[in-house]
């Protein structure tokens, strides 16, 4: 037992060394190298390596039933590039976005109801999904001084769970553990405090809410819905999504962040009364974001499980 714990914690810290080096090279890189970096790889893992494959094309099937496979292959690949530009520029952004120069690098979009909400003595909640470029939308909110708890999964590598994080509480952003982070949760909640969900995972159990996404049921966590109507707190849509130029290219570390709709617990309106109203209300409202910028979506997800 001792040998197989210890020959795991060797395996881990050798495969935290990997991606730190990677890390190192990936900084080296100038903006054009990293472009050109994330374009190869997404070739690589769209054609040689055609990771979830399968996967990948059933759920764009169920999204967009109009289109056809090459027409599918287009938006893959793409999102292959989006997410390798990703991690490119996660390990950019500490060094080139700063509190004197993000308006150079963040443009904000419709932000006055968020900024004013967040000017308020009440709670906040932001939703978002794997869309975008959701890790530097939480960097982003450090930036600008509004500092944001966040919900994440611990990674099952402790040494790499210390490196995202460190990355990712760097600007004030803080994490709450999925696995019981309920009494956090509540606690940011009941400070008026700023907190953030990914919304697009599906949930299990007693926990989740059947929804329509895309047309299809798709099981959903309710819980977002329920600490809005407990504490009073506004919803608010946001989206960190990637700018492209004239012809559709990636810029890299260029970001609009949307701020697309808000739902008030306190000025529901007729048609949105309850805990799976709400739950519909901003799985709608993410999958209006979708449709806009496809390519800019976490397809890898197996969203609509059963």
């Amino acid at each position: 037992m001792i040998r197989k714990v210890n020959a795991q914690k060797v395996s881990d810290y050798l495969v935290y060394l990997l991606v730190r080096i990677l890390f190192c090279v990936v900084q080296s890189l100038s903006l054009e190298a990293g472009k050109a970096f994330a374009r190869k790889m997404a070739f690589f893992f769209t054609r040689m390596v055609p990771i979830r494959r399968k996967l990948l094309h059933e759920n764009l099937k169920i999204a967009f039933p109009e289109l056809d496979k090459a027409e599918r292959y287009v938006i893959i690949r793409a999102m292959w590039e989006h997410l390798f530009l990703m991690g490119v520029e996660v390990a950019l952004a500490r060094r080139r976005i700063r509190d004197f120069n993000w308006s150079d690098h963040i443009r904000l979009v419709n932000a006055e109801p968020l900024l004013c909400l967040l000017h308020q003595d009440r709670p906040v909640i932001i939703v978002t999904g794997h869309f975008g470029n959701f890790e530097i939308g939480g960097f982003s909110l450090g930036v600008l001084t509004y500092p944001s708890h966040t919900v994440a999964r611990t990674l099952d590598n402790p040494y790499l769970h210390r490196f995202v994080k460190k990355f990712r509480e760097s600007t004030g952003q803080f994490l709450i553990a999925k696995k019981g982070g309920a009494p956090e949760i509540i606690s940011v909640l009941e400070q008026k405090e700023l907190m953030a969900f990914l919304v697009d995972q599906a949930a299990g159990g007693r926990k989740n809410c059947i929804v329509q996404f895309f047309d299809k049921p798709a099981s959903t966590y309710k819980a977002i819905a329920v600490l809005a109507l407990q504490f009073n707190a506004p919803i608010v849509i946001c989206f960190p999504l990637r700018q492209q130029d004239e012809s559709g290219e990636f810029q890299m570390l260029r970001f609009d962040m949307h701020i697309t709709e808000v739902l008030d617990p306190l000025d529901l309106p007729p048609d949105i009364q309850n805990v799976k109203d709400i739950t519909q209300w901003f799985t709608h409202a993410l999958e209006r974001g979708i449709r806009r910028c496809p390519e800019q979506y976490w397809w890898l997800h197996r969203r609509w499980k059963g």
